[in-house]
């Protein structure tokens, strides 16, 4: 069982499907509708919701308010080799918001699915800052 859920509001849920299980190594757990499906990666399971899908996380709110992707609340993914990683998805064509920044604990980019909401890749440079 995943210790964290993230939901996403993504406009093509299958197109988020493709994005995070052929790139990012993601698992399709579950995609009974059109309009949702749960990924797992470890102990992070991605909950992947189409604005206004019709009940659940993407349903208008009272006020009318229809959720939507973007934003820059974020998960991170720990990866052991970021400049080749994002080499890879810039050659698939994944959109970056950012270069490769290095800070206090690590290197760090932030790209976006096909949604536009932001993952934070993340290659740590000192053994504390590992997840």
């Amino acid at each position: 069982m995943a210790t964290v859920s993230v939901r996403y509001i993504v406009d093509d849920v299958d197109a988020a499907i493709s994005f995070y299980c052929g790139r990012l190594g993601f698992h399709e757990d579950m995609h009974p509708a059109p309009t949702f499906a749960m990924l797992s990666r470890g102990d992070l399971r991605l909950v992947l919701s189409a604005p206004g899908g019709g009940g659940g996380g993407g349903q208008a709110m009272p006020d009318g308010t229809v959720p939507r992707p973007g934003g820059w609340n974020r998960f991170t993914l720990e990866v052991a080799d970021l400049e080749g990683l994002v080499g890879e998805l810039r050659a698939a064509g994944t959109r970056f918001r950012n270069d490769v920044v290095t800070g206090v604990g690590g290197k760090q980019i932030l790209l976006e699915d096909p949604s536009g909401n932001p993952v934070e890749l993340f290659e740590p440079t000192r053994a504390e800052a590992r997840l």
